[in-house]
């Protein structure tokens, strides 16, 4: 097909996906203090549909192969369970910096689904409630942005690589937050709100510092094993290429 062609249909998508980000956020806004509370499992569920919807969809133009499907479960399940052994250290976990990878290596789409599905599974194990769709959002964005700037400093050098980490870490806890402030806030100020940001400053920095440390020690090796599988097995080419 003709550049020219492919040209339009590529912007069209990197602006469509942004909208439609947006558009599932604000309705999570907007439906928590109706719904979520009572029926969180059920919007969790819904949520995880959605962040998998762009795979459907793919799965339907260009059919994926079974190691496609199985590298993105693994991909998951590592994100999920590495989760469960730092639960007694706050914030400290590993999940962000492979939620983050596997968007740099596999592509926006596939960033979305594996940070969404670690909030999801990694919560059977460490508690279900309100607040695992906004996990399965945060995880699920920071992917999808991670895919996005795949090209970019932020990914290509290490200090970009940490850089970001740093700020995903602050930017996952801020949106968390928001959580807090429809919970336990019956109005909304700004002292209350600068309170419970302000009790959560050595969490978030204790996130993002975490994912600046594994970042450091392991992206460089995750990222030559995942690329040497890619190239290998031709996995997600054309999602992680943007088309």
């Amino acid at each position: 097909m003709d550049d020219s062609v492919k040209t339009p249909k590529r912007k069209g998508r990197a602006y469509a996906w942004p909208a439609a980000f947006l558009i599932l956020f604000i309705a999570l806004l907007l439906a928590f203090p109706l719904f979520i509370q009572k029926h969180y499992l059920s919007v969790s569920l819904c949520l995880m549909a959605a962040s998998f919807l762009p795979l459907m969809i793919r799965f339907e133009w260009k059919k994926m192969s079974g190691r496609e499907i199985v590298i993105l479960a693994v991909l998951g399940a590592v994100a999920a369970l590495s989760r469960v052994p730092f639960a007694s250290l706050p914030s400290v976990q590993p999940t962000t910096f492979v939620v983050i990878l596997t968007g740099a290596v596999f592509g926006a789409e596939s960033g979305f689904a594996v940070g969404a599905l670690a909030a999801l599974v990694s919560n059977i194990f460490l508690g279900q409630g309100p607040w695992t769709p906004w996990q399965m959002y945060g995880w699920g964005m920071i992917g999808w942005i991670s895919g996005l700037l795949r090209s970019s400093f932020f990914i290509k050098n290490s200090f970009g690589r940490g850089l970001f980490g740093f700020l995903s870490g602050f930017a996952f806890n801020w949106l968390m937050n928001l959580w807090v402030i429809l919970t336990v806030l019956d109005h909304w100020n700004w002292k209350g709100i600068a309170a419970i940001y302000g009790a959560s400053f050595f969490f978030d920095l204790a996130h993002a510092l975490s994912n600046v440390f594994f970042l450091a020690v392991f992206s460089n090796s995750w990222m030559k094993i995942l690329l040497r599988m890619k190239k290998k097995y031709g996995l997600l080419e054309a999602e992680s290429d943007g088309t």
